[in-house]
Protein backbone atom coordinates (compact mmCIF):
# COMPACT_ATOMS: atom_id res chain seq x y z
CA UNK A 1 0.00 0.00 0.00
CA UNK A 2 2.12 2.94 -1.25
CA UNK A 3 0.03 5.59 0.51
CA UNK A 4 0.14 4.03 4.00
CA UNK A 5 2.06 6.25 6.43
CA UNK A 6 2.84 6.01 10.14
CA UNK A 7 3.42 9.03 12.32
CA UNK A 8 6.25 8.42 14.80
CA UNK A 9 7.00 11.33 17.11
CA UNK A 10 9.97 9.54 18.68
CA UNK A 11 8.65 7.84 21.83
CA UNK A 12 8.14 4.20 22.66
CA UNK A 13 7.97 0.97 20.74
CA UNK A 14 6.65 1.42 17.20
CA UNK A 15 8.69 -1.48 15.82
CA UNK A 16 6.02 -3.96 16.90
CA UNK A 17 3.36 -2.07 14.95
CA UNK A 18 5.55 -2.02 11.84
CA UNK A 19 6.12 -5.76 12.23
CA UNK A 20 2.39 -6.39 12.66
CA UNK A 21 1.60 -4.39 9.51
CA UNK A 22 4.30 -6.30 7.63
CA UNK A 23 2.97 -9.61 8.98
CA UNK A 24 -0.38 -8.74 7.40
CA UNK A 25 1.30 -8.19 4.01
CA UNK A 26 1.51 -4.40 3.96
CA UNK A 27 4.39 -1.94 3.81
CA UNK A 28 4.31 1.53 5.29
CA UNK A 29 6.30 4.73 5.18
CA UNK A 30 7.29 6.94 8.09
CA UNK A 31 6.24 10.55 8.40
CA UNK A 32 9.58 12.37 8.49
CA UNK A 33 8.34 15.87 7.77
CA UNK A 34 5.01 17.68 8.37
CA UNK A 35 4.37 17.72 4.62
CA UNK A 36 4.43 13.88 4.57
CA UNK A 37 1.19 13.77 6.56
CA UNK A 38 -0.84 15.22 3.71
CA UNK A 39 0.72 12.77 1.24
CA UNK A 40 -0.89 9.83 2.99
CA UNK A 41 -3.88 7.87 1.72
CA UNK A 42 -4.10 6.14 5.11
CA UNK A 43 -2.41 7.29 8.30
CA UNK A 44 -1.67 5.44 11.55
CA UNK A 45 -0.69 7.37 14.68
CA UNK A 46 0.59 5.03 17.44
CA UNK A 47 1.49 6.39 20.82
CA UNK A 48 3.21 5.22 23.97
CA UNK A 49 3.70 7.19 27.14
CA UNK A 50 2.55 10.50 28.53
CA UNK A 51 -0.04 12.78 26.87
CA UNK A 52 1.96 15.94 27.50
CA UNK A 53 5.15 14.47 26.07
CA UNK A 54 3.26 13.37 22.96
CA UNK A 55 1.56 16.72 22.35
CA UNK A 56 4.76 18.62 23.04
CA UNK A 57 6.54 16.50 20.43
CA UNK A 58 3.72 16.97 17.87
CA UNK A 59 3.78 20.73 18.33
CA UNK A 60 7.57 20.97 18.26
CA UNK A 61 7.83 18.93 15.06
CA UNK A 62 5.06 20.92 13.40
CA UNK A 63 2.78 17.88 13.08
CA UNK A 64 -0.33 19.15 14.90
CA UNK A 65 -1.88 21.38 12.23
CA UNK A 66 -1.20 19.06 9.26
CA UNK A 67 -2.62 16.19 11.34
CA UNK A 68 -5.87 18.07 11.98
CA UNK A 69 -5.99 19.03 8.30
CA UNK A 70 -5.50 15.40 7.26
CA UNK A 71 -8.33 14.20 9.53
CA UNK A 72 -10.63 16.96 8.24
CA UNK A 73 -9.90 15.85 4.64
CA UNK A 74 -11.89 12.63 5.18
CA UNK A 75 -9.00 10.25 4.55
CA UNK A 76 -8.70 7.14 6.80
CA UNK A 77 -7.01 7.71 10.15
CA UNK A 78 -6.19 5.22 12.92
CA UNK A 79 -4.87 6.24 16.35
CA UNK A 80 -3.52 3.88 19.01
CA UNK A 81 -3.33 4.52 22.79
CA UNK A 82 -1.90 8.04 23.22
CA UNK A 83 -2.57 8.42 19.51
CA UNK A 84 -6.25 8.17 20.44
CA UNK A 85 -6.01 10.37 23.54
CA UNK A 86 -4.47 13.26 21.60
CA UNK A 87 -7.66 13.46 19.51
CA UNK A 88 -9.50 14.83 22.55
CA UNK A 89 -9.45 18.37 23.90
CA UNK A 90 -6.97 17.68 26.66
CA UNK A 91 -5.88 15.52 29.58
CA UNK A 92 -5.60 15.77 33.33
CA UNK A 93 -2.06 14.53 32.75
CA UNK A 94 -0.90 17.80 31.18
CA UNK A 95 -1.75 21.48 30.67
CA UNK A 96 -0.96 21.18 26.95
CA UNK A 97 -4.17 21.13 24.85
CA UNK A 98 -4.98 18.13 22.66
CA UNK A 99 -5.91 18.23 18.99
CA UNK A 100 -9.57 18.87 19.82
CA UNK A 101 -11.02 16.59 17.14
CA UNK A 102 -13.29 14.93 19.73
CA UNK A 103 -14.89 16.69 22.74
CA UNK A 104 -13.79 15.44 26.13
CA UNK A 105 -10.86 15.20 28.55
CA UNK A 106 -8.84 12.12 29.50
CA UNK A 107 -8.84 11.55 33.25
CA UNK A 108 -6.77 9.46 35.64
CA UNK A 109 -8.29 6.24 36.94
CA UNK A 110 -9.32 6.20 40.60
CA UNK A 111 -6.32 4.73 42.43
CA UNK A 112 -8.28 4.23 45.63
CA UNK A 113 -10.41 1.43 44.20
CA UNK A 114 -8.02 -0.50 41.94
CA UNK A 115 -4.47 -0.86 40.66
CA UNK A 116 -3.31 1.87 38.29
CA UNK A 117 -2.10 1.64 35.51
CA UNK A 118 -4.88 -0.45 33.99
CA UNK A 119 -2.58 -3.12 32.63
CA UNK A 120 -3.62 -6.35 30.97
CA UNK A 121 -6.17 -8.02 28.73
CA UNK A 122 -9.72 -6.70 28.87
CA UNK A 123 -12.85 -6.80 26.75
CA UNK A 124 -14.06 -4.06 24.41
CA UNK A 125 -17.87 -3.95 24.30
CA UNK A 126 -19.10 -2.93 20.85
CA UNK A 127 -21.76 -0.20 21.10
CA UNK A 128 -22.41 0.42 17.41
CA UNK A 129 -24.18 -1.90 15.01
CA UNK A 130 -25.29 -1.52 11.41
CA UNK A 131 -28.87 -0.23 11.31
CA UNK A 132 -30.08 -2.79 8.76
CA UNK A 133 -29.52 -6.45 9.70
CA UNK A 134 -27.03 -8.10 7.36
CA UNK A 135 -25.16 -11.36 7.07
CA UNK A 136 -22.38 -9.70 5.12
CA UNK A 137 -19.40 -10.31 7.39
CA UNK A 138 -17.17 -7.84 5.53
CA UNK A 139 -19.72 -5.07 6.01
CA UNK A 140 -20.09 -5.91 9.71
CA UNK A 141 -16.33 -5.91 10.20
CA UNK A 142 -16.09 -2.55 8.50
CA UNK A 143 -18.38 -1.10 11.15
CA UNK A 144 -16.65 -2.81 14.10
CA UNK A 145 -13.14 -2.78 12.59
CA UNK A 146 -12.85 -6.44 13.52
CA UNK A 147 -13.41 -5.84 17.24
CA UNK A 148 -15.24 -8.79 18.76
CA UNK A 149 -17.21 -8.85 22.02
CA UNK A 150 -15.82 -12.32 22.78
CA UNK A 151 -12.15 -11.33 22.45
CA UNK A 152 -9.89 -9.47 24.89
CA UNK A 153 -7.30 -6.84 24.01
CA UNK A 154 -4.15 -5.52 25.67
CA UNK A 155 -4.45 -2.26 27.60
CA UNK A 156 -1.71 -0.36 29.42
CA UNK A 157 -2.63 3.15 30.56
CA UNK A 158 -3.33 5.30 33.63
CA UNK A 159 -5.61 7.83 31.92
CA UNK A 160 -8.75 7.31 29.87
CA UNK A 161 -11.85 9.15 28.66
CA UNK A 162 -14.82 8.29 30.92
CA UNK A 163 -17.79 6.98 28.99
CA UNK A 164 -20.59 9.51 28.61
CA UNK A 165 -23.78 9.40 26.52
CA UNK A 166 -22.72 12.82 25.23
CA UNK A 167 -19.96 11.02 23.31
CA UNK A 168 -22.22 8.33 21.84
CA UNK A 169 -21.72 9.48 18.25
CA UNK A 170 -18.00 8.80 18.65
CA UNK A 171 -17.83 5.76 20.94
CA UNK A 172 -17.34 2.44 19.15
CA UNK A 173 -16.52 0.38 22.26
CA UNK A 174 -16.48 0.83 26.00
CA UNK A 175 -14.52 -1.11 28.60
CA UNK A 176 -15.06 -1.53 32.32
CA UNK A 177 -12.15 -1.40 34.74
CA UNK A 178 -13.21 -1.83 38.34
CA UNK A 179 -15.89 0.76 39.09
CA UNK A 180 -15.20 2.86 35.97
CA UNK A 181 -16.37 2.57 32.36
CA UNK A 182 -14.20 4.29 29.77
CA UNK A 183 -14.03 4.79 26.02
CA UNK A 184 -11.84 2.02 24.60
CA UNK A 185 -12.25 2.88 20.92
CA UNK A 186 -13.82 5.62 18.81
CA UNK A 187 -15.18 5.62 15.27
CA UNK A 188 -16.80 8.31 13.19
CA UNK A 189 -16.55 8.65 9.45
CA UNK A 190 -12.88 8.35 8.57
CA UNK A 191 -11.61 8.34 12.17
CA UNK A 192 -10.88 5.11 14.07
CA UNK A 193 -8.79 4.90 17.23
CA UNK A 194 -8.23 2.42 20.06
CA UNK A 195 -7.10 2.85 23.65
CA UNK A 196 -5.81 -0.73 23.53
CA UNK A 197 -2.78 -1.84 21.50
CA UNK A 198 -3.86 -4.02 18.54
CA UNK A 199 -0.23 -4.80 17.72
CA UNK A 200 0.17 -6.25 21.23
CA UNK A 201 -3.21 -8.01 21.38
CA UNK A 202 -2.20 -11.27 19.70
CA UNK A 203 -4.23 -12.53 16.78
CA UNK A 204 -7.34 -10.67 17.99
CA UNK A 205 -5.43 -7.42 17.60
CA UNK A 206 -4.00 -8.40 14.23
CA UNK A 207 -7.55 -8.94 13.00
CA UNK A 208 -8.40 -5.35 14.01
CA UNK A 209 -5.38 -3.99 12.15
CA UNK A 210 -6.21 -6.07 9.10
CA UNK A 211 -9.74 -4.69 9.06
CA UNK A 212 -8.42 -1.11 8.95
CA UNK A 213 -5.75 -1.88 6.37
CA UNK A 214 -7.94 -3.90 4.02
CA UNK A 215 -11.13 -1.83 4.25
CA UNK A 216 -12.00 1.56 2.85
CA UNK A 217 -11.28 3.16 6.21
CA UNK A 218 -14.44 5.28 5.99
CA UNK A 219 -17.56 3.99 7.76
CA UNK A 220 -21.19 4.75 7.00
CA UNK A 221 -22.41 6.24 10.28
CA UNK A 222 -25.99 5.04 9.76
CA UNK A 223 -25.85 2.81 12.84
CA UNK A 224 -27.69 1.70 15.97
CA UNK A 225 -26.02 2.99 19.15
CA UNK A 226 -26.30 1.02 22.41
CA UNK A 227 -25.50 1.80 26.04
CA UNK A 228 -22.75 -0.15 27.85
CA UNK A 229 -23.73 -3.22 29.87
CA UNK A 230 -21.76 -3.71 33.13
CA UNK A 231 -19.13 -6.42 32.74
CA UNK A 232 -15.89 -7.25 34.52
CA UNK A 233 -13.59 -9.03 32.07
CA UNK A 234 -10.05 -8.01 33.01
CA UNK A 235 -8.11 -11.28 32.86
CA UNK A 236 -5.24 -12.55 34.96
CA UNK A 237 -1.98 -12.57 33.02
CA UNK A 238 0.36 -15.53 32.61
CA UNK A 239 3.90 -14.40 31.81
CA UNK A 240 6.71 -16.54 30.42
CA UNK A 241 10.13 -15.40 31.62
CA UNK A 242 13.39 -16.12 29.77
CA UNK A 243 16.69 -15.66 31.63
CA UNK A 244 19.18 -14.88 28.85
CA UNK A 245 22.97 -14.94 29.00
CA UNK A 246 25.98 -16.02 27.00
CA UNK A 247 27.29 -19.51 27.55
CA UNK A 248 30.95 -20.48 27.58
CA UNK A 249 30.95 -20.75 23.78
CA UNK A 250 29.68 -17.18 23.41
CA UNK A 251 26.16 -18.15 22.30
CA UNK A 252 23.04 -16.47 23.67
CA UNK A 253 20.98 -19.07 25.53
CA UNK A 254 17.97 -19.20 27.79
CA UNK A 255 19.03 -20.61 31.13
CA UNK A 256 17.50 -21.13 34.56
CA UNK A 257 19.22 -21.33 37.88
CA UNK A 258 18.65 -23.15 41.11
CA UNK A 259 18.85 -20.38 43.71
CA UNK A 260 20.42 -18.19 40.96
CA UNK A 261 23.15 -20.74 40.08
CA UNK A 262 22.88 -21.36 36.31
CA UNK A 263 25.66 -23.91 35.89
CA UNK A 264 25.13 -27.64 35.55
CA UNK A 265 26.55 -29.81 38.31
CA UNK A 266 26.99 -32.93 36.15
CA UNK A 267 29.01 -31.86 33.11
CA UNK A 268 31.85 -29.80 34.43
CA UNK A 269 29.88 -26.67 35.19
CA UNK A 270 28.63 -25.53 31.76
CA UNK A 271 25.92 -22.88 31.65
CA UNK A 272 22.51 -24.58 31.62
CA UNK A 273 21.10 -24.27 28.09
CA UNK A 274 17.31 -24.46 27.78
CA UNK A 275 16.98 -23.07 24.28
CA UNK A 276 17.37 -20.04 22.04
CA UNK A 277 15.60 -16.88 23.25
CA UNK A 278 13.87 -15.83 20.01
CA UNK A 279 12.58 -19.33 19.25
CA UNK A 280 11.33 -19.85 22.81
CA UNK A 281 9.58 -16.49 22.85
CA UNK A 282 7.73 -17.37 19.67
CA UNK A 283 6.73 -20.74 21.10
CA UNK A 284 5.29 -19.11 24.20
CA UNK A 285 3.34 -16.58 22.12
CA UNK A 286 1.80 -19.38 20.11
CA UNK A 287 1.01 -21.32 23.31
CA UNK A 288 -0.93 -18.38 24.73
CA UNK A 289 1.51 -16.41 26.91
CA UNK A 290 0.02 -13.02 27.76
CA UNK A 291 3.47 -11.42 27.98
CA UNK A 292 7.07 -12.47 27.48
CA UNK A 293 9.87 -11.16 29.70
CA UNK A 294 13.57 -11.32 28.83
CA UNK A 295 15.91 -10.96 31.79
CA UNK A 296 19.46 -10.25 30.70
CA UNK A 297 21.30 -11.84 33.61
CA UNK A 298 24.82 -10.89 32.56
CA UNK A 299 24.15 -7.36 31.24
CA UNK A 300 26.98 -7.68 28.67
CA UNK A 301 28.85 -5.00 30.56
CA UNK A 302 31.70 -4.58 28.09
CA UNK A 303 29.53 -4.04 24.99
CA UNK A 304 28.99 -0.62 23.42
CA UNK A 305 25.34 0.41 23.74
CA UNK A 306 24.63 -0.05 20.03
CA UNK A 307 26.02 -3.60 20.06
CA UNK A 308 24.11 -5.01 23.02
CA UNK A 309 23.03 -8.55 22.00
CA UNK A 310 19.62 -8.13 23.63
CA UNK A 311 18.75 -5.38 21.15
CA UNK A 312 18.92 -7.91 18.33
CA UNK A 313 16.95 -10.46 20.38
CA UNK A 314 14.15 -7.93 20.81
CA UNK A 315 14.17 -6.91 17.15
CA UNK A 316 13.85 -10.50 16.01
CA UNK A 317 11.36 -11.55 18.70
CA UNK A 318 9.02 -8.64 17.90
CA UNK A 319 8.73 -9.91 14.31
CA UNK A 320 6.72 -12.95 15.45
CA UNK A 321 5.58 -12.18 19.01
CA UNK A 322 2.54 -9.90 19.19
CA UNK A 323 2.13 -9.63 22.95
CA UNK A 324 4.03 -7.26 25.28
CA UNK A 325 7.77 -7.75 25.64
CA UNK A 326 9.67 -6.70 28.74
CA UNK A 327 13.46 -6.45 28.99
CA UNK A 328 15.33 -6.46 32.29
CA UNK A 329 19.00 -6.31 33.21
CA UNK A 330 21.39 -3.54 32.28
CA UNK A 331 18.83 -0.72 32.42
CA UNK A 332 21.25 1.71 34.02
CA UNK A 333 23.91 4.23 33.04
CA UNK A 334 26.23 2.51 30.56
CA UNK A 335 29.78 3.51 29.67
CA UNK A 336 31.10 2.38 26.28
CA UNK A 337 34.70 1.12 25.98
CA UNK A 338 35.62 4.49 24.45
CA UNK A 339 34.38 6.29 27.55
CA UNK A 340 31.05 7.51 26.13
CA UNK A 341 28.43 7.59 28.88
CA UNK A 342 24.81 6.71 28.08
CA UNK A 343 22.29 7.49 30.83
CA UNK A 344 19.69 4.86 31.73
CA UNK A 345 17.01 6.89 29.95
CA UNK A 346 18.94 6.56 26.69
CA UNK A 347 19.56 2.84 27.24
CA UNK A 348 15.84 2.29 27.80
CA UNK A 349 15.07 4.24 24.63
CA UNK A 350 17.23 1.87 22.59
CA UNK A 351 15.35 -1.10 23.99
CA UNK A 352 11.96 0.49 23.27
CA UNK A 353 12.95 1.22 19.68
CA UNK A 354 14.12 -2.38 19.33
CA UNK A 355 10.75 -3.82 20.32
CA UNK A 356 10.43 -3.65 24.11
CA UNK A 357 7.22 -2.37 25.66
CA UNK A 358 8.51 -2.24 29.23
CA UNK A 359 11.89 -2.16 30.93
CA UNK A 360 12.58 -3.87 34.22
CA UNK A 361 14.95 -2.19 36.70
CA UNK A 362 16.58 -4.23 39.47
CA UNK A 363 19.64 -3.12 41.39
CA UNK A 364 19.34 0.51 40.31
CA UNK A 365 15.83 0.61 41.79
CA UNK A 366 17.29 -0.37 45.18
CA UNK A 367 19.90 2.37 44.94
CA UNK A 368 17.22 4.87 43.88
CA UNK A 369 15.06 3.91 46.87
CA UNK A 370 18.01 4.30 49.27
CA UNK A 371 18.68 7.75 47.81
CA UNK A 372 14.99 8.62 48.15
CA UNK A 373 14.96 7.86 51.87
CA UNK A 374 18.33 9.52 52.50
CA UNK A 375 16.93 12.75 51.00
CA UNK A 376 13.90 12.73 53.27
CA UNK A 377 11.62 11.11 50.66
CA UNK A 378 12.23 13.81 48.08
CA UNK A 379 12.36 13.26 44.32
CA UNK A 380 15.02 15.03 42.29
CA UNK A 381 13.94 13.83 38.83
CA UNK A 382 17.29 12.23 38.01
CA UNK A 383 16.73 8.53 38.75
CA UNK A 384 16.19 6.07 35.90
CA UNK A 385 12.67 5.43 37.19
CA UNK A 386 11.74 9.11 37.04
CA UNK A 387 13.33 9.94 33.68
CA UNK A 388 11.95 6.88 31.88
CA UNK A 389 8.45 7.25 33.36
CA UNK A 390 8.31 10.95 32.43
CA UNK A 391 8.86 10.25 28.74
CA UNK A 392 7.33 6.81 28.27
CA UNK A 393 4.76 6.67 31.07
CA UNK A 394 4.71 4.81 34.39
CA UNK A 395 3.47 1.68 32.61
CA UNK A 396 6.84 1.35 30.87
CA UNK A 397 8.78 0.96 34.14
CA UNK A 398 8.78 -2.37 36.00
CA UNK A 399 10.67 -2.84 39.26
CA UNK A 400 12.23 -6.29 39.64
CA UNK A 401 12.54 -7.14 43.35
CA UNK A 402 14.91 -9.91 44.52
CA UNK A 403 14.29 -10.38 48.26
CA UNK A 404 15.29 -13.05 50.71
CA UNK A 405 13.92 -13.91 54.15
CA UNK A 406 15.67 -12.75 57.30
CA UNK A 407 14.02 -14.53 60.24
CA UNK A 408 13.39 -12.85 63.59
CA UNK A 409 11.79 -14.17 66.75
CA UNK A 410 9.82 -11.00 67.32
CA UNK A 411 8.97 -7.96 65.14
CA UNK A 412 10.62 -5.74 67.76
CA UNK A 413 13.96 -7.40 66.95
CA UNK A 414 14.34 -5.39 63.73
CA UNK A 415 13.47 -1.87 62.54
CA UNK A 416 12.24 -3.39 59.29
CA UNK A 417 8.68 -4.27 58.31
CA UNK A 418 8.01 -7.90 59.26
CA UNK A 419 5.59 -10.55 58.05
CA UNK A 420 4.28 -13.57 59.94
CA UNK A 421 5.54 -16.65 58.11
CA UNK A 422 3.57 -19.74 57.20
CA UNK A 423 6.56 -21.98 57.94
CA UNK A 424 8.77 -21.33 60.95
CA UNK A 425 12.42 -20.41 60.55
CA UNK A 426 15.36 -22.69 61.42
CA UNK A 427 15.14 -21.79 65.09
CA UNK A 428 11.36 -21.72 65.26
CA UNK A 429 11.06 -18.03 64.33
CA UNK A 430 7.50 -16.96 63.45
CA UNK A 431 8.42 -13.74 61.65
CA UNK A 432 10.74 -12.51 58.93
CA UNK A 433 11.56 -9.36 57.04
CA UNK A 434 12.34 -9.50 53.35
CA UNK A 435 15.75 -8.09 52.61
CA UNK A 436 16.29 -6.46 49.21
CA UNK A 437 19.33 -7.60 47.28
CA UNK A 438 21.39 -6.26 44.38
CA UNK A 439 23.85 -7.69 41.88
CA UNK A 440 21.71 -10.70 41.01
CA UNK A 441 21.01 -11.58 44.62
CA UNK A 442 24.66 -11.64 45.62
CA UNK A 443 24.56 -8.63 47.97
CA UNK A 444 21.99 -7.81 50.64
CA UNK A 445 21.07 -4.23 51.54
CA UNK A 446 19.62 -2.59 54.65
CA UNK A 447 16.28 -2.10 52.91
CA UNK A 448 13.11 -4.16 53.17
CA UNK A 449 10.71 -4.93 50.35
CA UNK A 450 7.94 -2.66 51.60
CA UNK A 451 10.38 0.26 51.74
CA UNK A 452 11.52 -0.50 48.20
CA UNK A 453 8.13 -0.86 46.51
CA UNK A 454 6.58 2.20 48.17
CA UNK A 455 9.59 4.33 47.23
CA UNK A 456 9.57 3.10 43.64
CA UNK A 457 5.84 3.74 43.30
CA UNK A 458 6.40 7.29 44.55
CA UNK A 459 9.24 7.74 42.03
CA UNK A 460 6.91 6.80 39.16
CA UNK A 461 7.20 3.05 38.57
CA UNK A 462 4.14 1.36 37.09
CA UNK A 463 4.50 -2.32 38.02
CA UNK A 464 6.28 -4.64 40.47
CA UNK A 465 7.87 -7.96 39.42
CA UNK A 466 8.10 -9.68 42.78
CA UNK A 467 10.59 -12.54 43.03
CA UNK A 468 11.55 -14.52 46.12
CA UNK A 469 15.04 -16.01 46.33
CA UNK A 470 13.92 -18.57 48.92
CA UNK A 471 11.30 -19.96 46.50
CA UNK A 472 13.31 -19.83 43.27
CA UNK A 473 13.59 -23.25 41.66
CA UNK A 474 11.70 -25.03 44.46
CA UNK A 475 8.43 -25.71 42.55
CA UNK A 476 6.71 -25.38 45.95
CA UNK A 477 4.33 -22.56 45.05
CA UNK A 478 4.50 -18.80 45.34
CA UNK A 479 5.38 -16.92 48.55
CA UNK A 480 1.85 -15.81 49.40
CA UNK A 481 2.65 -13.87 52.57
CA UNK A 482 5.21 -11.74 50.70
CA UNK A 483 2.93 -11.18 47.72
CA UNK A 484 -0.08 -10.25 49.87
CA UNK A 485 2.03 -7.78 51.81
CA UNK A 486 3.30 -6.04 48.67
CA UNK A 487 -0.15 -6.13 47.03
CA UNK A 488 -1.51 -4.29 50.08
CA UNK A 489 1.35 -1.77 50.13
CA UNK A 490 1.08 -0.37 46.58
CA UNK A 491 -1.61 0.69 44.12
CA UNK A 492 0.29 -0.41 41.01
CA UNK A 493 0.01 -3.91 39.46
CA UNK A 494 2.09 -6.73 40.91
CA UNK A 495 3.49 -9.80 39.13
CA UNK A 496 4.06 -12.88 41.31
CA UNK A 497 7.27 -14.77 40.55
CA UNK A 498 9.34 -17.66 41.93
CA UNK A 499 8.14 -21.08 43.00
CA UNK A 500 5.49 -22.20 40.49
CA UNK A 501 5.49 -25.96 40.04
CA UNK A 502 2.02 -26.90 38.78
CA UNK A 503 -1.17 -25.25 37.43
CA UNK A 504 -2.82 -25.13 40.86
CA UNK A 505 -0.03 -22.88 42.13
CA UNK A 506 -1.24 -20.24 39.66
CA UNK A 507 -4.83 -20.65 40.82
CA UNK A 508 -3.75 -20.39 44.45
CA UNK A 509 -1.73 -17.21 44.02
CA UNK A 510 -4.57 -15.47 42.17
CA UNK A 511 -7.18 -16.51 44.71
CA UNK A 512 -5.06 -15.93 47.84
CA UNK A 513 -3.37 -12.63 46.92
CA UNK A 514 -5.49 -11.05 44.15
CA UNK A 515 -2.28 -10.34 42.27
CA UNK A 516 -2.64 -9.17 38.66
CA UNK A 517 -0.19 -11.56 36.98
CA UNK A 518 1.93 -14.64 37.63
CA UNK A 519 5.25 -15.47 36.02
CA UNK A 520 7.13 -18.72 35.53
CA UNK A 521 10.25 -19.82 33.71
CA UNK A 522 11.88 -23.22 34.20
CA UNK A 523 8.67 -25.28 34.31
CA UNK A 524 7.71 -23.82 30.92
CA UNK A 525 11.17 -24.17 29.37
CA UNK A 526 11.50 -27.81 30.38
CA UNK A 527 7.83 -28.50 29.46
CA UNK A 528 7.23 -29.84 32.96
CA UNK A 529 4.07 -27.75 32.94
CA UNK A 530 2.89 -26.69 29.46
CA UNK A 531 1.67 -23.12 29.41
CA UNK A 532 -1.61 -24.23 27.79
CA UNK A 533 -2.26 -26.50 30.81
CA UNK A 534 -2.05 -23.50 33.13
CA UNK A 535 -4.53 -21.55 30.98
CA UNK A 536 -6.91 -24.51 30.73
CA UNK A 537 -6.81 -25.14 34.48
CA UNK A 538 -7.51 -21.51 35.35
CA UNK A 539 -10.46 -21.36 32.98
CA UNK A 540 -11.83 -24.61 34.40
CA UNK A 541 -11.85 -23.25 37.96
CA UNK A 542 -13.36 -19.88 37.05
CA UNK A 543 -10.25 -17.68 37.07
CA UNK A 544 -10.57 -15.29 34.13
CA UNK A 545 -7.64 -15.57 31.75
CA UNK A 546 -7.19 -15.01 28.05
CA UNK A 547 -8.01 -18.14 26.02
CA UNK A 548 -5.43 -19.30 23.49
CA UNK A 549 -6.32 -17.70 20.12
CA UNK A 550 -4.25 -18.62 17.07
CA UNK A 551 -6.74 -17.77 14.33
CA UNK A 552 -5.87 -14.88 12.06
Amino acid sequence: MPGLYMLDYGAGNVRSLVNAVNRLGYDLQFVKDPSDILKADKLIFPGVGAFGHAMEALNKKGYSEPLKEYIASGRPFMGICVGMQTLFEGSEESDIPGLGVIPGITKEFNKETKAVPHMGWNAAQVLKEQENTTTDEQTQQLINYGINNDSVYYFVHSYAVPYSPALKDWVLTSTQYGDEVFVSSVQKGNVFATQFHPEKSGFAGLRVLRSFLSGTGVVNDNVIIKEPVPQQKLTKRIIACLDVRTNDQGDLVVTKGDQYDVREKSDGGDVRNLGKPVELARRYFEEGADEVTFLNITSFRNCPLGDLPMLEVLKRASETVFVPLTIGGGIRDVTDPDGTVHPAFEVAGEYFRSGADKVSIGSDAVYAAEKYYESGQKKDGTTAIETIAKAYGAQAVVISVDPRRVYVANPSDTPHHTVKVSQAGPNGEQYCWYQCTVKGGREGRDLDVRQLVTACEALGAGEILLNCMDRDGTNSGYEHELIRDVRDAVRIPVIASSGAGNPKHFEDVFRETNVEAALAAGIFHRREVPLQDVKSHLLSVGVQTRPVDNIL
